[in-house]
């Protein structure tokens, strides 16, 4: 049994107050002391706006998720402009998610602590008195506060006006201590009425100049302590701040962030309702009143596009993810009796296309539109076709002749957006054979359904703009407008590139309506494009009738990937811990990595015919490592094990922040299920006779910090795991009981029976989790004593 969590953050919008009236705003996600994501940069902007959407895949025992906004410095250190820190508790106290602006809160150094200290604390009945030991054994993940990454770490114990401190551990975030310090207790003290915290330990940096830096605290009462002894890690918490923000001074951010947490049961708990959902797509003896018709008339419109995701993933589990589609889509075209009106709506059908264009179809979008977004990204033309908009001001970086009149500005625009258009066009033409085989059935299919709807000869368009409207409008010109929400670029684009790649989009939407629009819009400013755009129509037809010339009767794949489908690729810089004594940057090798759910290979570049391959399942760790190991950045460790049960680490270095986290969570999830998943790893470098992180001399001590294999990023590469998806189902049908009791009580026969059925689905899995909740409570209860 798995219980996950899973973090969903979107629509991040902020309004900064700073000092200078100029920002290049971008925001950092934390999970405790975990970096998980990295927005783009917003240059030159108080009022930025991402629109970025991660989904986090939690460890249960996590505490908190903090947001930071920083001011991007090309020059020196980025300034810090104010965060926001969300509790476990808070975010779990609204289970329908948190969406409101809120304010951001000053940095004070003296809060941002984070890291555990490992105690032991009893009190010793002895002759003519009693002792508290306090067994200081060793801290870890402690809040770098020196520049070099580390701090000068020792513990100060105070108990009834006693105060101890050990020694000093010089460069570390991990010291040990292992010293035992002790309080002489008079009775009168133990007999007082307990009012608090009688025992503080308290973690500082030492500073040869200047004030300590306070590293964390953690309180335990004496009266506690002498009914029981006190062992293990404990989290280090801040001092208590009395400033709950800096009421709006700093400036407020807007986020959606909702938490999850499921019991994830054994399959076989699960396979009643995929069976009753599958059934509802091979059998459709009713086809308006079955259980995945009811489901999509039950649930709400804000979750609907969370149950398409999970349900384009569980009929690709089963191998029926075209069926499935196609039964959601005739539903719709039956339904419909305006074809002008077919698909506008957010229905089920409308959203499972689009996520499973997703699903499928990301790495066929980056193959047709990469190259081209990224020239548009260097060159930074400036376009303009608005007379309204066009800034005259600009004309000098366009010719050094002198400057250009409005028309002659308007006419090297529209050469530019038609080169660019030809050659987006042109990629997508002629990327039939590129797209993946499901998608070119899926759109045969419905094809199929739209032309058998609406055979007139008026309408003989529709049977191409349903195609065109999922494939253009909801695929290819989204990417075009933002990239990086596609992955197809890292930043965003600045205002100049942002408006080339908006008319761009613009243009393409139009060519994927087939011009039908053409004239009526308000936008009568695009005109100049119109001649480019409708030779463009006959093009893309003949683009659609080749897409659907697929053969519909090979079976389909029961998995998404082929086992030894690549994953994740690119270049980065690698080198072993074998022989590591004085490193230097030039110690790393360039390398072209490919990771696949079986292997993690590299070779000197992609077409190397020699490749290096690590087995996946010999994995055993995947963590970053601290700058200070090797004064670099944005570096990680993979750690694996041979037959002979030796541990051997592999250091590569990514380009930013943003890779890594890929890096890191595509091979934590591909590695997921390996037996052999260390609990600790270092996350320094044994060099110079010693770990850097932990100071230890002995290379084969066990890890000093924890490892972070729970946590990943969510996409669309993400393996296939039925009960989690179908949990999430399970979970939407839950909460809409009292509908479904409503549609049993309301209406005969056929909707009836299948709204009874699914009832049944549902209380089974209720009982189930009631059971498998009882039998943690008697385990604990077990190991308690």
């Amino acid at each position: 049994m798995v219980v996950e969590g899973t973090l969903t953050l979107a629509r991040s919008a902020v309004r900064l107050s700073t000092g200078s009236g100029s920002s290049d705003p971008y925001c950092i996600v934390k999970v405790d002391n975990e970096v998980v994501a990295r927005t783009a940069t917003v240059w030159k902007n108080l009022n930025p706006f991402w629109g970025e959407e991660y989904t986090l895949h939690l460890p249960l025992g996590f505490h908190s998720l903090t947001f930071y906004v920083l001011d991007e410095d090309t020059i020196g250190h980025d300034d810090v402009i104010g965060k926001i820190s969300l509790s476990k508790e808070q975010i779990s106290s609204h289970p329908r998610g948190i969406d409101s602006w809120i304010n951001l809160t000053r940095v004070d150094p003296n809060e941002e602590v984070q890291g555990e200290i490992r105690l032991e604390l009893w009190v010793l009945e002895e002759p003519h008195r009693r002792v508290l030991h306090c067994h200081v054994i060793e801290a870890r993940d402690l809040a770098p506060r020196d520049i070099s990454g580390t701090s000068d770490p020792f513990a100060r114990v105070s108990c009834n006006g006693q105060t101890l401190e050990t020694a000093i551990i010089k460069k570390t975030r991990f010291p040990h201590w292992d010293e035992v310090l002790e309080f002489d207790l008079e009775e009168r003290e133990l007999e007082k009425e307990t009012r608090g915290p009688l025992l503080s330990m308290e973690v500082w940096d030492w500073d040869m100049v200047g004030k300590n830096d306070f590293l964390g605290q953690v309180e335990f009462s004496l009266d506690t302590l002498q009914k029981s002894p006190v062992k293990g890690w404990f989290r280090l918490l801040p001092f208590p701040s009395a400033e709950e923000d800096a009421g709006g001074k700093l400036g407020a951010l807007r986020l959606k962030v909702q938490l999850a947490e499921d019991r994830i049961l054994p399959s076989m708990y699960y396979q009643p309702l995929i069976e009753l959902l599958v059934e509802s797509i091979l059998c459709p003896a009713e086809e308006h009143v079955t259980p995945l018709a009811i489901l999509e008339e039950i649930g709400s419109v804000e979750s609907r596009q969370d149950v398409a995701m999970k349900l384009v993933k569980i009929f690709l589990g089963q191998g029926l993810a075209v069926p499935f589609l196609d039964y959601l889509n005739l539903r719709e075209v039956t339904r419909t009796s305006d074809p002008n009106t077919l698909f506008r709506s957010n229905s089920l059908a409308s959203k499972s296309m689009e996520q499973f264009m997703k699903v499928v179809g990301m790495p066929y979008l980056n193959e047709v539109l990469k190259p081209i977004i990224n020239r548009i990204f260097e060159e930074k033309k400036y376009v303009e076709l608005d007379p309204c908009k066009i800034e005259m001001n600009r004309t000098r970086r366009i010719s050094f002749k002198g400057s250009l009149s409005e028309a002659q500005i308007r006419e090297s625009s529209l050469e530019l957006l038609k080169g660019y258009l030809s050659d987006i066009m042109e990629s997508i033409i002629g990327s039939v054979e590129k797209c993946p085989p499901i998608m070119r059935v899926a759109f045969k299919q419905l094809h199929k359904r739209v032309e058998d709807q609406f055979p007139e000869a008026e309408h003989e368009d529709m049977k191409y703009i349903a195609i065109s409207g999922f494939l253009f409008l909801r695929f290819f010109a989204p990417a075009i407008l933002t990239p990086k929400l596609f992955n197809l670029r890292d930043q965003h684009a600045d205002p100049r590139t942002s408006r080339t790649l908006l008319l761009l989009a613009k243009a393409v939407q139009s060519i994927g309506n087939l011009g039908l629009q053409l004239g009526h819009g308000k936008e009568q400013w695009m005109a100049p494009l119109h001649p480019f755009i409708i030779p463009c129509v006959s093009h893309v037809k003949d683009f659609l009738d080749k897409l659907i010339d697929v053969d519909t009767g090979e079976a389909q794949p029961r998995m998404l990937f082929h086992p030894s489908a690549t994953i994740k690729e690119g270049y980065l810089h690698k080198r072993k811990a074998e022989g590591l004594h004085l490193v230097t940057r030039f110690t790393f090798k360039k390398r072209y990595f490919w990771l696949s759910s079986e292997t993690l290979s590299y070779s000197k570049s992609p077409e190397w015919q020699v490749r290096s391959s690590i087995p996946i399942q010999r994995i055993c760790a995947v963590e970053r490592v601290d700058e200070n190991a090797f004064q670099q950045p944005h570096m990680m460790q993979i750690i694996t094990q041979d037959a002979e049960g030796q541990l051997h680490t592999m250091y590569i270095q990514c380009k930013n922040v943003n890779e890594l986290n890929q890096w890191l969570s595509a091979i934590r999830k591909a590695s997921i299920y390996n037996e052999r998943m260390l609990p600790s790893c270092h996350p320094g470098a044994f060099r110079g006779s010693r770990w850097t992180c932990c100071l230890q001399a002995d290379r084969t001590v066990h890890g000093c910090s924890r490892t972070h294999s729970a946590v990943t990023l969510g996409d669309w590469s993400d393996p296939l795991d039925p009960d989690a998806e179908a949990q999430m189902v399970y979970g939407q049908l839950l909460l809409a009981r009292d509908k479904l009791r409503y549609h049993e009580r309301s209406f005969q026969d056929c909707r009836m029976a299948a709204t009874a059925r699914l009832l049944d689905v549902i209380q089974d899995l209720e009982r189930a989790h009631s059971a498998f909740e009882r039998r943690e409570k008697e385990e604990a209860a077990t190991e308690s004593y």
